[in-house]
């Protein structure tokens, strides 16, 4: 398995960063990857950020290499009696794909969730046809558990998603 660049900085996401964020979130392949859509604006997507990041229950990572963001993950807790759960998401670049970025961000996203905020669970939905994708997060312990058929509309077709669990031993 790929291991991340020794100089990758793995830090809290800050308002500074909109322009590299949405830069990378309108990349083809995050856009075929994710549920991205390109129509969201660089303003609505710094809006959108400035309000996650004053959001207590949202938190964000992104990776950065000499100064650039590389990539970004995010975790949401629930709220009520789903209070004990996160829902995680990630992006990385297009040219940094498969080279321990994801790992990172979502090994750092699984330590804040069980060493600091005490999740029990943590789940994610990844497109069907994002194997890399896929085979990360079941390496770091997560499971299928179901198919949310036609869940996306991407490329002009409808597509399936995976929904995938891990759930804390203790």
């Amino acid at each position: 398995m790929p291991r991340a660049p020794e100089d990758l900085v793995i830090r809290p996401t800050s308002t500074s960063d909109a322009a590299q964020l949405h830069e990378l979130r309108t990349m083809p392949g995050v856009m075929w990857g994710t549920m991205q859509v390109p129509s969201l604006t660089i303003d609505g997507f710094r809006q959108r950020l400035e309000r996650n990041i004053g959001d207590p229950d949202m938190h964000s990572f992104v990776a950065e290499l000499d100064g650039r963001v590389v990539g970004n993950a995010g975790l949401h807790v629930g709220t009520g009696k789903r209070r004990h759960t996160g829902d995680l998401g990630i992006s990385v670049r297009d040219e940094y794909v498969g080279q321990g970025i994801g790992r990172a961000l979502m090994m750092a996203l699984l330590d804040l969730a069980d060493n600091y905020l005490n999740l029990k669970r943590m789940e994610l939905d990844v497109i069907t046809d994002n194997e890399g994708a896929i085979h990360l997060y079941e390496s770091l312990g997560f499971v299928r558990e179901g198919i949310r058929r036609c869940a996306l509309f991407r490329g002009g077709v409808f597509v399936d998603t995976l929904l995938m669990g891990r759930v804390r031993d203790g």
